[in-house]
């Protein structure tokens, strides 16, 4: 078995491989927040994670829209365990392949990864094609405006006919209304958690209504990048006060409790109210 943090690629790839808190992770050095977390501390926001595990169950069906390189698919993967199966969903074919390298690293037999974007309906969007070996946030591309770059498969949840589904994660960087809206047969039939990134202002109040229009309470999760008992027990932060903006979205009398977390109080709350 690998010593925690060993790195098995030699220098200068743009992709480096080491043991880290969760199995084996392959992932590109030049990504700012992604790839430093697993270099530095070798764990993806484990706050966030940790709130994953109050969530998710051995046996659930999980939806990881906006994969990335699967460092929550491996994790989700983990906690469904064999009855349990997850089904994840990235765009951008080097992060995509990049996924399911991690996916294949780790022998997880119960995820499902499409090279697609989640979005209203099915067909097709375009998504451009980023230089791999610049310093770039790879997990930060907005989509639904570009014009140049590869043309890429679209999938209205709802067309998968999900026999199960207990817990939607979405970070899609502005277009999660657009998923939801292609999942509303899946939300109202099958009632799952959601967990969806609600970091765009201008956006905000729009999501909010349509996620209480489904008669969900919602409550703000707003966990911090840098964890200080990471898995390579590195002192330094270098993420600062950079926190993740979410909703956590649970329907009364269904699931767990939220506790410890502010509840949003309507479509013009905003996460830095008090």
């Amino acid at each position: 078995m690998a010593t925690k943090g060993t790195d098995i690629i030699p220098e200068g790839r743009i992709n480096h491989l080491k043991a880290c808190r969760y199995g084996w992770m392959l992932y590109n050095v030049h990504d700012l927040y992604i790839g430093k977390a697993l270099d530095v501390y070798g764990e993806i926001e484990e706050e966030q994670v940790a709130g994953f595990r109050n969530l998710v169950k051995p046996g659930n069906v999980v939806l990881d829209i906006g994969a990335n390189i699967g460092g929550h698919t491996v994790v989700f993967s983990k906690i469904v365990g064999p009855k349990g199966a997850v089904v994840a969903f990235e765009p951008q074919r080097f992060i995509f392949q990049t996924a399911c390298a991690n996916v294949a690293l780790n022998s997880l037999t119960n995820v499902h990864l499409y090279h697609a974007a989640a979005g209203a309906n099915n067909g097709a969007i375009v998504v451009p094609i980023l230089d791999g070996t610049r310093e770039l946030n790879f997990g930060g591309l907005s989509l639904g405006s570009h014009e140049r770059g590869e043309r890429v498969r679209l999938l209205g949840i709802d067309s998968m006919k999900l026999q199960k589904c207990d817990f939607i994660k979405i970070d899609v960087e502005g277009m999660e209304a657009d998923v939801i809206n292609g999942a509303r047969e899946t939300i109202e039939k099958h009632l799952p958690i959601l967990y969806v990134e609600n970091d765009k202002e201008a956006k905000s109040k729009e999501l909010i209504q349509l996620i209480q229009n489904f008669g969900y309470d919602m409550y703000w999760h707003l966990p911090k990048l840098y964890n200080e008992k990471n898995f390579f027990g590195n002192a330094a932060n270098v993420f600062e006060n950079t926190i993740s903006i979410n909703l956590v979205c649970v329907q009364a009398g269904k699931h767990p409790k939220i506790t410890g977390l502010r509840r949003v109080v309507g479509p013009d709350d905003h996460w830095r109210n008090r």
